[in-house]
């Protein structure tokens, strides 16, 4: 019998490294994997996708560069193997996921959700929000969601989702856990 998924976790090593200019040939790998459906329904022959995707991740990173210049680009690893990469940008009062993506024999093990829970756990120290686009649709949203992030607006392709340590999520919703002292608190009369 297959192990369940927490048992696979619990037996793996995640970690993060930075990405150097010798995981660019892996780092364009994981994108292609993000774009593989789409381009298929295209009818481009593999010559033309893989023009597509290299042109497609320069320009994919030179706009993370510009707007977010000081981001991490890492690569994700379990148990010493590559299988994706993430890039984060911690600014004030601010953690952003500027792009996360596994390798699909990867997807679905709980490796993201392990990555996702580092960064709220770096979060909640910090007093931080961690925010995220996700493309509307996207099965990681429920992933999200599941772990506490809320919708706070969007477009027509990306919502913008949230998690702020501040508020204990129930259900998707937020409930302030901040408490109005009360100045007669604790007074005796």
């Amino acid at each position: 019998m297959p192990p369940r998924k927490n048992e696979e976790a619990s037996s793996r090593r995640i970690s993060l490294r930075l990405a150097s200019a010798s995981d660019n040939e892996f780092l364009i790998r994981v994108y292609a994997s993000t774009r593989r459906e789409e381009m298929e329904s295209w009818g481009w022959n593999p010559g033309q996708q893989a023009s597509f995707v290299r042109m497609q991740f320069d320009a994919r990173h030179r706009g993370y560069e510009a707007t977010y210049p000081s981001a991490e680009s890492n690569v994700v690893s379990v148990d010493e193997a590559p299988v994706g990469s993430i890039i984060v940008f911690r600014g004030y009062n601010e953690i952003r996921i500027v792009d996360v993506a596994l390798l699909p024999e990867f997807r679905g093990r709980g490796i993201g959700e392990e990555l996702i829970r580092m960064l709220i756990s770096e979060a909640a120290r910090s007093g931080s929000a961690l925010r995220l686009n996700v493309l509307r649709g996207n099965p990681a949203g429920h992933l999200y969601e599941r772990l506490g992030f809320i919708a706070k607006g969007g477009d027509a392709l990306y919502f913008e989702m949230e998690w702020v340590p501040t508020q204990v999520q129930v259900r998707g919703a937020a409930v302030s856990t901040s408490l109005e002292k009360d100045p007669d608190a604790g007074k005796s009369e």
